[in-house]
């Protein structure tokens, strides 16, 4: 849905990208300049599947959390580059997909009606004389929060971009640097341009389901997973589709459209081949972003944490998942998942210090079952 202040009454809208059983609220507030400060207890940069989590580990303990993410939908990395793609280490599921796992997790924070704010990076930092955090997005919005937690990944991604003439008119349309789904390239012509995991993953699920497919690499060399690497070659072998060591060099359109691409091969001839969709697996720019000027410690663009809190240099601030670093991190969902249930203890005791805390179990506690919404 999203929320929209309007004279101090609140209207709500379906959104169009929300997952089947979640319940997404996001928010769009005047300019800094005209609208308060909005209070928070917590703000989390960063609503991939670490973000999420950190949301369920706060509302355990009666604390509602604000998100924040420069993509249009929650989910991050998993949703933005591999959502079809398996996952086998979260615990007790043998394998779900990516995307399944952050419709999960949506699922499971609906009790703690946490809003999040899309489309938004946070550019003005700054911690205020009483402890508590100025936080301003691109869009406008400004926190005071108790307390920040930084679940931002590796940072934003930006695709590096077909570099040929004309590109712009057909990005987004027949020009594509990521998949939402299979089913959208049924029965089209397919040309695939990268070496990577990407690539050869793509090419092998796409393959079954379209028109044709032609793999383009400008080296004969692949970086993907040699079982993956081999599987396209029995592809190629048995006629199914073609693999080219070339270059892109120029789009072929007639009337606007796109109707394939020109690419050059290293004895420099020029080869047409037919498309309807050109899918480009090239690799992404990770962008730490604003993050790397608030003068919090860094480590290898990694913040650098204790393992206790998990907070960083700066009282009241923390970091969970791939943006964090500290002696034998491992750069897994399930790391970060216990990076934010540690966390939360520690923003409960940093936000309510006077406050006494019991470790309380889910199966058992009536304050969490409270909190969960579980019938008694």
């Amino acid at each position: 849905m999203s929320f929209h202040a309007i004279r101090g009454r609140t209207h709500y809208n379906k959104a169009p990208e929300l997952p089947a059983k979640a319940t997404l609220l996001t928010q769009t507030t005047p300019s800094a300049s005209t609208a308060p400060p909005l209070a928070a207890e917590v703000v989390i940069i960063g609503a991939g599947p670490c973000g999420l989590f950190q949301v369920f580990e706060l509302g355990l303990l009666g604390i509602s959390a604000h998100l924040v993410d420069s993509l249009a939908h929650p989910g991050g990395q998993c949703a933005e580059l591999y959502p079809e793609k398996p996952i086998y280490d979260i615990p007790a599921i043998p394998v779900c997909g990516a995307q399944e796992l952050v419709d999960r997790l949506m699922e499971q924070i609906k009790p703690f009606k946490p809003t999040f704010h899309l489309g938004h990076e946070v550019v003005e930092f700054a911690r205020k004389e009483n402890g508590r955090f100025n936080l301003v997005t691109s869009g406008g919005t400004t926190f005071d929060a108790g307390a920040v937690v930084i679940a931002a990944g590796v940072g934003s991604f930006q695709p590096r971009r077909l570099g040929i003439e004309g590109i712009d008119a057909h990005e987004g349309g027949a020009i594509h640097y990521r998949v939402k789904t299979a089913a959208e390239f049924a029965g089209k012509r397919l040309v695939v341009f990268g070496g990577g995991d990407s690539a050869l993953d793509w090419v092998l699920e796409l393959l079954p389901r379209a028109a044709a497919v032609d793999l383009i690499h400008r080296r004969p060399e692949f970086r993907a997973a040699p079982a993956s690497v081999a599987k396209m070659r029995e592809q190629v072998a048995a006629g199914r589709m073609r693999v080219f060591e070339a270059l892109p060099h120029s789009l072929i359109t007639d009337h606007g459209k796109l109707r394939g691409i020109n690419i050059k091969t290293p004895d420099n001839a020029i080869h047409a081949l037919d498309a309807d969709q050109l899918l480009v697996f090239f690799g992404l720019h990770p962008k730490l972003g604003p993050i790397a000027e608030w003068g919090l410690p860094l480590e290898k663009r990694a913040l650098k944490v204790d393992t206790e809190k998990f907070q960083t240099s700066l009282p009241g601030v923390f970091a969970v998942g791939d943006i964090n670093t500290y002696p034998g991190k491992k750069k897994l969902i399930l790391s970060g998942f216990h990076e934010a249930a540690l966390a939360a203890f520690a923003i409960q005791h940093h936000l309510f210090p006077q406050k006494k805390q019991f470790l309380q179990y889910t199966t058992t506690s009536p304050v969490m079952h409270q909190r969960l919404g579980v019938p008694d």
